[in-house]
């Protein structure tokens, strides 16, 4: 049987990236059937390789962000190194980089230097701030971008000091929409014919992440309610979306419109006590914020009272969503993840184990992705090198050199 390809194959890609931002677009490509070739520094590596916490194992962090990828190794402070770069490129259909602003034009392989090189370059350039603005040439994190592009408010709770969270999800929402600018641009370049230089931020993905709650915000010139309920619309028509915890202190949430209360309520045997309460309508609690915490601090007590796996029943039993709040670790053996393939098992043949990984967030009928491992340093040199023309001798000359 001919294996199936991917549906990005035939795409070549360049990445000189680290990080998590950074690796991550050029991963999903791997794993839709891309060529990617990793630049790394001489004997070191990518910074994350040494972020194992598991003796004997890879480092979960380069590993989950760089599987499926070439590694080849260029000292590009060498002239010999950015010849072999530009060689690359000049097949390449992207280049990718996330270097500290300026680094990668101080050092040659900027984007007016590339197109030189390939002039239906798609060049993707991945910053803290984004290319304009005050603070542009510093370097970013993703604890910077979630401080200041509004998520910690999203999950902060009345009263307390709001907190970045645990989860990397600057890095990765910017990764994300990395990866689809890339493939936007692809598409300019090969059905135009003109390459292009797209720019990403950490920044700039927490601030699309935030949606229409910040367009709300920013038209009512005022900070959304935060804490453990989004209670929306108007008194006529009202919207919830919260969170409660049951008998046992497990969480659950439940989302619905205003016309679906009562069958919501009825159904876990809660409406006639809200009714006696005023809360016969959601639109009460849209009266005032007093309202809103008296219906909150109600539903607080009524769910306390039975447990979560019961509750999420009924509700969507009536139609409404609903669902467990899941750790991460819960998360990752959730049915319905394990089904779709969003987690899964992958053979490491090197330490005679299958271990657990991110699957695909897609699923492709006729081409589905392919979820490799990360590779060993440099263990893609030679035949990169040998592709562009390089003989064994001259590859043993430019490693001696330490050129790779």
């Amino acid at each position: 049987m001919t294996q199936l390809r991917g549906p990005l194959d035939g795409v070549k890609v360049v990445a000189c990236s680290t990080a998590q931002a950074g690796t991550v677009p050029y991963m999903l490509m791997a794993d839709l059937g891309a060529e990617v070739i990793k630049i790394e520094v001489p004997e070191k590596g990518d910074n994350t390789r040494a972020g194992s916490v598991f003796p004997g194992l890879p480092s979960t962090i380069f590993e989950t962000n760089n599987r499926g990828v070439k590694s080849v190794t260029l000292n590009l402070k060498s002239a010999e190194a950015r010849e072999i770069l530009y060689k690359l490129v000049a097949r390449a259909d992207i280049f990718g980089q996330n270097f500290r602003p300026g680094a990668a034009e101080k050092n040659g392989y900027g984007y007016e230097d590339l197109k030189k090189v390939n002039p239906k370059i798609v060049y993707v350039s991945i910053s803290g701030y984004g290319p304009k603005g005050p603070n542009a040439r510093l370097p970013g994190t993703d604890s910077m971008a979630q401080a200041l592009g509004g998520i910690a408010e999203a999950y902060s709770t009345p009263g307390q000091p709001m907190r970045t969270g645990i989860v990397s999800v600057a890095d990765e929402t910017c990764a994300i929409l990395a990866f689809g600018g890339m493939l936007a641009a692809l598409h300019c370049a090969r059905t135009q014919g003109i390459g292009q230089k797209v720019d990403c931020s950490l920044l700039g993905g927490q601030i699309r992440l935030m949606g229409w709650t910040l367009t709300t915000a920013m038209w009512r010139n005022r900070n959304p309610v935060a804490g453990q309920a989004r209670v929306t619309g108007t008194p006529e028509r009202p919207g919830i979306s919260a969170s409660f915890n049951d008998v046992d202190g497990k969480p659950l949430v439940f989302q619905l419109r205003g016309v679906k209360w009562k069958a919501a309520m009825s159904a876990l045997g809660f409406y006639d006590t809200l009714v006696t309460a005023g809360f016969g309508d959601l639109g009460a609690a849209m009266v005032s914020d007093e309202r809103r915490e008296t219906l909150l601090k109600t539903l607080d007590q009524l769910f306390a009272t039975g447990p979560r796996d019961k509750w999420v029943a009924l509700l969507r039993g009536a139609d409404i969503v609903s669902a467990p709040i899941n750790t991460l670790l819960e998360a990752s053996n959730d049915p319905d993840v394990l089904a779709n393939g969003y987690v899964t098992e992958v053979e490491y043949p090197k330490h005679g184990k299958k271990l657990k990984v991110h699957g695909s967030p897609w699923q492709f009928s006729e081409t589905p992705a392919r979820i490799g491992i990360a590779p060993e340093l440099g263990e893609h040199n030679e035949a990169v090198l040998t592709g562009l023309g390089y003989s064994a001798a001259t590859i043993q000359g430019l490693r001696d050199r330490k050129v790779i």
